[in-house]
């Protein structure tokens, strides 16, 4: 959810994908800023980033 709003970041990230650039999504959903389009797609960036996580050692040894 953005903002408390019923749009999700999901929706707006599938909005870009489709083609529309961020003036025609906030023409269609007066509702969302320029900046929360913005947050949608640093979120997403920050989902899809390479993380690492160390397996115990117990997980290694078997």
């Amino acid at each position: 959810m953005i903002r408390g709003m019923r749009i999700t970041v999901s929706f707006v990230l599938k909005l870009l994908a489709s083609g529309m650039d961020h003036t025609a999504i906030v023409e269609a959903y007066p509702e969302l800023e320029e900046e929360d389009i913005r947050q949608c797609l640093a979120y997403a960036a920050w989902l899809a980033a390479e993380q690492t996580h160390p397996l115990p050692q117990e997980a290694i040894s078997q």
